[in-house]
């Protein structure tokens, strides 16, 4: 059965103080699952054990995330944490302080037969 797409959500986060990648790509994670709902799962009797959830995380400095704890924060299915370079890194010279913007996208799948979907 092959997997398909069910769902792209993006999201953004910040660590205005702390330069902190890790706490602003968590915040970016939280911001993009905020913004779904996914019903068909109760609706149709799937298990959300079936479904795989990619993330991509976009930060300046990509090696300074946390992988594992960004992956600690998705609720359901098989979840994978990527990251690569992104977002933004805004710097306030006046008050020589570095603000961290981070980007999400999260992705699931779920193994769907397409012998068992018409379009009526």
């Amino acid at each position: 059965m092959m997997e398909h797409r069910i769902i792209l959500e993006m999201g953004t986060g910040n660590d205005l103080y702390g330069r902190d990648y890790t706490r602003a790509a968590k915040r970016a994670i939280q911001d993009a699952l905020h913004h779904s709902s996914i019903v068909m799962f109760k609706s149709l009797g799937i298990d959300h054990t079936e479904m795989r959830v990619q993330v991509t995380i976009a930060v300046q400095q990509p090696d300074q995330l946390d992988l594992k704890a960004l992956t600690a924060e998705l609720p359901r299915g098989r979840a994978e944490v990527t990251a690569v370079k992104g977002g933004l890194d805004v710097h306030d010279a006046q008050n020589n302080q570095t603000h961290v913007i981070a980007t999400a996208a999260i992705e699931a799948f779920v193994p769907i037969n397409a012998k068992d979907w018409k379009l009526s």
